[in-house]
């Protein structure tokens, strides 16, 4: 490389220069890597715990919304904060690895906004998918919190049944969501650190056992522990005013902790 008026320069000067703008050059690369590049994705540290962002909420298999948009507006209402309800590609059933693709541009979206972090909600296997987002794109240096609604992490034996009763109607999610299946083996725990509620229903008929939920190094929750005449199933969890208050408490400032009952979570 050729610097202009550097060829007069004695051999001195002429070393000087160079170790002068290989340092630029270099302060350069680190600024672009701490910050995540032109995205703005922070790729290293956590986000301040008294600075919330938007929520982002991922729906289960399937990809329904319509329960999460209730769960998004009440959040929206008590908190004021931004929250938004992702499209899953595809029906919602097709390979998991697909749906931590739309997260994660949400995440980029968030963040090229201005988001000083976001919060992530994860319903039913929309849970899984905010494990493996975590696992896979550095997820604990972009999550302020991660919360999770009755999610299979375990697997569920429902999708075991559904394999080998109808192996047609089992598309890829399904065997996906199987217990012992290869992509839920290679998870790893999660990143110590990163504040992590999972929240479930003992009354629960689709992820089966319901403790599958169950994830170490979270704040792990049965609805029935704080709330013992609740009689949410599966399908009720975004909407139950129990679960509801939970979140509510979970994606504020204070750390992390299990009520002591009902009368403790947020109206």
């Amino acid at each position: 490389m050729r610097w202009p008026g550097v060829r007069g320069l004695s051999p001195r000067r002429r070393l000087l220069v160079a170790g002068v703008a290989l340092a630029v050059v270099a302060a350069g690369v680190v600024t672009a890597v701490s910050v995540g590049g032109s995205s703005g994705v922070p790729r290293a540290g956590s986000p301040a715990q008294d600075t919330p962002g938007p929520v982002l909420l991922v729906p289960g298999y399937g990809g329904g919304r319509d329960s999460l948009e209730q769960l998004a507006d009440r959040i929206h209402r008590a908190t004021g904060r931004d929250t938004e309800v992702l499209t899953l590609a595809g029906d919602g059933t097709g390979d998991l690895l697909q749906q931590v693709d739309v997260l994660a541009e949400a995440v980029e979206r968030a963040y090229a906004g201005g988001a000083p972090s976001v919060d992530v909600i994860g319903y039913s296997a929309g849970g899984v998918v905010a494990r493996l987002w975590v696992a896979r794109e550095g997820g604990e240096h972009q999550a302020r919190r991660v919360i999770t609604l009755g999610a299979p992490m375990h697997g569920t034996t429902l999708a075991t049944a559904g394999g080998v009763l109808a192996p047609s109607a089992c598309p890829t999610a399904c065997r996906q969501l199987t217990p012992g299946s290869a992509l839920l083996r290679q998870l790893p725990p999660i990143p110590p650190g990163l504040p992590w509620l999972s929240v479930w229903t003992r009354l629960d008929r689709t992820v089966t056992p319901p403790e599958s939920a169950r994830l170490d190094g979270a704040v792990n929750v049965a609805l029935q522990q704080v709330c013992p005449a609740d009689t949410a199933a599966h399908g009720d969890l975004p909407t139950d005013p129990a679960v509801t208050g939970l979140v509510l408490n979970a994606i504020g400032t204070a750390p992390l902790s299990t009520p002591a009952s009902c009368a403790d979570l947020s109206e």
